[in-house]
């Protein structure tokens, strides 16, 4: 006699059939889909390769966890208030050309930095934010980044960059030297200017043609 019982019990090759099905499903989904959508997005005309110290912060821009607190994605108007904020127009793909991973980030615990180089040019107050947050953000809670660089008694040696810090924050006859590497991340700050206009889609262009 047919048994219901047996015919419907799992077993192992049903398990990795299944398996592959929803692995197939979800990789067509996640990753083939955007592929095929994104693969002829053009490089908008005002977007620039990053250099290569420009890499190297965004490295360190990385390695540091910026992006757990800031994202670079700001929203339509309809969706938020961004453009309200000062974080300049909605993100498009082609913003991204260059962002290898790219790092739109998923929270806001501070500000969104996709324009952060238009916004605040200055490597001087760029330099001594990384140092001490609340010296230009009173009330901030991000984390002072001390560890990229150096406090040293006497005067900066030749070639060295020294950071230009309000008063009473460093002690007199002291100097803050600014290391290699909060120098290449503030460089990739400031690379952060996405204010040239935005591509329109395909799609948009023949709506707005008809």
């Amino acid at each position: 006699m047919f048994n219901k019982g047996v015919y419907w019990e799992m077993d192992e090759l049903r398990i990795v059939i299944g398996s592959m099905v929803i692995l197939a499903i979800a990789t067509s989904v996640l990753v083939v889909l955007p592929y095929l959508l994104l693969e002829d997005i053009k490089t908008p005309e005002g977007l620039k390769p990053y250099t290569q110290e420009q890499l190297k912060g965004r490295k360190v821009y990385i390695a540091n966890g910026c992006v757990y607190c800031h994202s670079q994605q700001p929203r339509d108007p309809s969706l938020g208030p961004d453009a309200k904020r000062g974080w300049g127009r909605a993100s498009v793909a082609g913003d991204y050309k260059y962002d290898t991973p790219h790092l739109l980030g998923t929270m806001r615990t501070g500000p969104d930095l996709f324009n952060i180089g238009a916004r605040q040019p200055s490597k001087d107050w760029h330099l001594g934010h990384l140092y001490q947050p609340r010296a230009y953000t009173p009330g901030s809670i991000m984390p002072s980044f001390a560890f990229l660089f150096e406090l040293r008694d006497g005067p900066a040696k030749e070639g060295e960059e020294v950071v230009n810090l309000p008063p009473g924050y460093i002690k007199e006859g002291q100097v803050l030297i600014a290391g290699p590497e909060v120098l290449s991340l503030v460089k990739y700050l400031q690379s952060l200017d996405h204010t040239y206009p935005a591509l329109k889609s395909e799609s948009r262009e023949t709506r707005d043609g008809n």
